[in-house]
This record gives C-alpha cells, structure tokens and sequence, in this order.
C-alpha cells in the first residue's frame, strides 16, 4: 500500500531549492564575494576556448557554444543544488548533437534539447533522477573513454589542415576518409598545433594559476593575426562571431517528430543527468559539502528549455571547469553567475578579434579535453575485476564508438541490469552448520569485542553494488563524526562490483587526507578476490584487510600505540 506521508515528502517543493538562496540566507560576505569574483573570471577565461571549440565540434557555430556557457552557466549556477556546478556545454554531447544535426537538422537538435529539459525537470520533480546511479562504473568508463576517442577523432581535419569536404558521421568512415585525404596535410597547420599543444601542457606546469588554453589561444590568435591566410581561421570558416546580445527565438515544436527524437532526446537527458551529478560529486570531495541532486537536476532542466531559446546546443555540470572553480577559490554559486558575465563581456567586447583564433589551436584544446576526460587510468583497474566486468567495458566502448551512442546506453542500460542479476546470483550459498563454523563466527562477533574509544566501525550489509555505494558516502559525509581509526566490516556483505570499489578507495583517500587509518574485516570469497583484482590490498596495506573484526581490532590497537607519543 501506498505511504502518503513518504510521496507527499518526495513531491516537497523544498527539495528543489537552490543552493544560492542558502547561501545568501546564511549571510554572504565581502571576503566570500572577493574570492567568488576571482574564481569566476578565472573558470570564464578557461571556458572561452572550450565553449568555442565544443560548438564547432558539435556541427554547430562557435558562438552556439558561448551562448549555451552563458545562459546555461547562468541557469545552472542560480537554480542548481550544487555550491560551485558550472555549467554549459561539455564534450559528451559532441558525437550525439553533431548525429543529430546531420540527421534532422538545427531545429531538430533544439527540439531535442528542450524535449531533454522536459525529461530532466520531470526526474527532479519526481525524485527520479538518482536512478542514474544504477549505471555501473564500467560502463560509465566505456562511454568516457569511447566519447574521448570520438572527439578526438573529429579534430584530426583541422590538427592537420586537411584538405577534404564535410567528416563523415560514422568513425570508420572518418577514419577511411582521413587516409585519402592525408597527403593534403598542411605544414602551418601542424606548426600551430603543436606549438598550442605545447603551450597548454607546459604553462600550467610552469604558471600553475595560469589556464594554458587561454595563452594557447592568445598566442594563436596573435600569430594568425600577424599572418594572414596561413591557417584557416574562425573568420575564414564561420564568417567570425556575431558582436552583440543573441537573438531570442523560440523554435518550432513539430509534432510530428517528438516520437523519431525521443530516443536522442532521452540520451541527452541521461548523459546530462549523469554528468552533472558527477561533477557535482566530484566537487562535493574537493569542498567537502554536500549537494542537492534534485535541484541540480531541475537547473539542469531549466537550462536545457531555454538554452534553445538563445540557439544553444544541450547543457550539463561540466567537470573540468567545475574543479578549476574550486582550486580557484569559489565557495558558492556567485561565481558561477561572475563566469557567465565573463564569457558574456568577451562577446559583447572582444567578438572581432575572436575571427581571427585559429581552427588548429581549437583543435589542440578538445585533443586534451579528450585526453582528460578518457579517465584512461581506470581502464587498468577495469581489466583486474574480471571477464565479465571487461566484457561490460569493451561492448559499451566498441558501441559508442563504432555504432551510436543512443544505442550505447541503451544496451549499456540492459547490461547494467543483466550485471546486477549475475552480481546477486553470486552471492547466493547453501552450506551445512558446523561446529568449526560456530566457532569461528566468534572472531566476527561485534557482541563480544571490546571496541575502544579510538575505533570507529561502519559496517555494510547485503550486496555493495551500483546504486547502493551512495550510502557509504552519505553515512561518511562528516568525517568529524569518525575516530582516528574507522574499522569497515565486511563481514555481512555479499558481494562487490567496481562501483563498490571505488567506493570504498575514495573512503579510503578521504580518511588518509583527514589523517584517519581504514581497516576491513571479514570479507567473503567474492568480495576478497575482487579488492585482491583490483589492487585495493596495495592501496591501504596489506596489514588493513583483516579476516576478522578481532583481527582488525587487534590491528587498530597496534596502530594507536605507534601513534602514541613515546615517553
């Protein structure tokens, strides 16, 4: 039977509640908004070249990509959940927005973009929206890794100057393509990619407050401008960027293709789901706060119907320049908001010169954007777990990048569910009790330890697979609440999966950054072999795995006493 009281708590207009009213409820001060103010020049600087490029990439205009930063920064920053989301376009759309285009048209990739924002504010309102972490972490890597690979691959025209028509929208295809083409490959072109390449990696190292794509695009500009007709250009492509506020228009709703765009529609609605309460994770570890999914999601939303307005490609919480952000200094959604009037004063100011930044050095800063988002060092941890698990990888990533990516997640969503029956299947077991059994269960036995003050211990019951991992992070969200030494029994869970496991390896880094020890106890056979698979026995020591809370207790004892100061 229905529990009014929990659907009328779910429905709770409360829940979507930005986070920037807290935090002007709360009191904000000059010093807050000193440091807000640096961090939002600071993000908008190194969204300018990235909005850019992920419009071009996506099939669209550069300034498509500025307006959808700007309004969707704006958006997301002052309806969202999160203290320091950015918002605007990321690299995971460009392989779908560009299949859209190519397939139905602009006015089809802006029904597809309000038709997601239609979906996301559903998945808000509703409560919906953490579903989405019932998507394990080897198939979040395939789609990364192979979405990394794609926009890789549609940089390699200009990288290189190649002299050839329109890409082709399938990769082999573009690969093919490209070997024809390869004897046009143009010197200068090479030149500035490489000396951008270089200047993005090597500035940050040396100037490490200093974002390397701003100098890359600097220079670059500076350099097409002292040399005129050497590389193509903005200019020379796209005719420049417009000076001026965009035009409002709303697009035409045709109904006739609400059914033949819901599948892209649906796409876009999850990566963004996805993305953005990953990025708001992400930036949740670095600040230690703790953000609302439901509001994030209904900003998200939001953004996403109006985005289309202004002629705007899909928004979502963008990783990088969400963590840029934060080590910038930002502590609430304001400087989100100065982001977006950044990005705005450069195109209200500065849009002429922005027709002479050349299409090479863009194409250098989506190769690392592509590079950074790859997360290529999971991929080794990926292999350790098991056939399944790898086989689980490499489908999705053999889809996204050799099929499409509406059909990645749609068998990535049926291998998500096939994985958790095969997961619980394993854990189930008939066994004989015995007298050894009974006494052995002793060792596991909480009621008689003597736990001391120092010990913390947390303990995880029935499966620790995806979409049950978010528990240990809300039971651990005020590390201040935990002793010097917390002790995780394993002993009452029945099975483990990699989501789980890197689970536990963030507990595990946030307690050694708070100066606290981990231990585990009492892992069954499948749980032990998966952290032996995956390394997690190197990560905190092999003395840290116990067999037993008493073992494990034994071991806390140990460590407090090196702790101790000696007389």
């Amino acid at each position: 039977m229905c529990d009014v009281s929990t659907l009328l708590e779910d429905l709770d207009p409360s829940r979507l509640r930005p986070r920037l009213l807290d935090v002007l409820r709360d009191g904000y001060s000059a010093g807050q908004l000193t440091s807000d103010v640096v961090a939002g020049l600071t993000v908008g600087l190194v969204a300018l070249p990235l909005a850019m490029a992920f419009g071009i990439a996506s099939g669209t205009t550069p300034e498509a990509g500025l307006y959808t930063a700007i309004v969707g920064g704006l958006l997301v920053s002052a309806l969202g959940g999160s203290r320091v989301q950015i918002g605007g376009p990321t690299g995971a759309f460009v392989v779908i927005v560009a299949g859209i285009i190519a397939q139905h048209g602009l006015s089809g990739l802006l029904m597809v973009t309000m038709m997601a924002g239609v979906l996301l504010v559903g998945l808000a309102v509703t409560g919906l929206g953490t579903a989405v972490k019932f998507i394990p972490r080897p198939i979040l890597i395939g789609f990364t890794n192979g979405i990394a690979i794609l926009i890789a691959s549609t940089q390699i025209k200009d990288a290189l100057g190649l002299a050839m028509g329109p890409l082709p929208g399938e990769f082999i295809a573009r690969m093919e393509a490209y070997r024809h083409a390869l004897p046009t490959t143009h010197g200068p072109a090479v030149a500035f990619t490489a000396a951008s390449l270089a200047i993005i990696l090597i500035v940050p190292r040396l100037l490490p407050r200093v974002p390397g794509a701003i100098v890359a695009l600097l220079a670059g500009t500076a350099a097409s401008m002292l040399m005129p007709g050497v590389v193509e250009t903005v200019g020379s492509r796209f005719g420049g960027i417009p000076s001026g506020l965009p035009t409002f228009a709303v697009p035409q709703l045709r109904i006739d293709l609400i059914l033949p765009l819901l599948p892209a529609a649906l796409t876009v609605a999850l990566l963004s789901a996805v993305e953005s309460l990953l990025s708001a994770t992400v930036a949740d570890r670095m600040t230690g706060d703790v953000h609302n999914p439901h509001a994030e999601l209904l900003a998200q939303g939001v953004a996403n119907l109006l985005v289309p307005i202004v002629g705007g490609i899909p928004v979502t919480g963008a990783i990088a320049r969400t963590a840029t952000n934060v080590k910038a200094g930002a502590v609430s959604p304001v400087s989100g908001l100065v982001h977006a009037g950044t990005l705005l004063a450069v195109v209200l100011v500065a849009a002429p010169l922005a027709r002479h930044i050349p299409m090479a050095t863009l194409a250098a800063v989506l190769f690392v954007v592509a590079w950074n988002m790859g997360e290529w060092f999971e991929i080794p941890g990926v292999v350790r777990l098991g056939k399944t698990d790898r086989v689980v990888w490499l489908v999705t990533l053999a889809l996204t990048v050799l099929a499409d990516l509406t059909v990645a997640v749609e068998v990535g969503m049926v291998l998500a569910a096939l994985l958790y029956v095969y997961r619980v299947s394993e854990t189930s077991s008939v066994s004989i009790v015995t007298p050894e059994y009974i006494e052995e269960g002793q060792m596991h036995s909480l009621q008689l330890q003597d736990v001391p003050p120092y010990v913390s211990i947390l303990r995880i019951h029935g499966p620790f697979l995806f979409g049950t991992t978010d528990k240990l992070a809300l039971a651990t969200r005020d590390l201040s609440q935990l002793q010097p030494i917390v002790i995780v029994r394993l002993r009452n869970m029945t099975a483990i999966d990699a989501t789980g496991l890197y689970a536990l390896e963030s507990l595990a880094d946030r307690l050694e950054q708070s100066g606290r020890h981990l231990l585990l106890c009492g892992a069954h056979d499948q749980p032990a072999r998966m952290l032996r698979q995956a390394n997690f026995v190197q990560h905190i020591g092999a003395d840290n795995i116990t067999p037993s809370v008493q073992h494990a207790l034994n071991r806390a004892k140990e460590i407090h006493g090196s702790l101790m100061p000696h007389a």
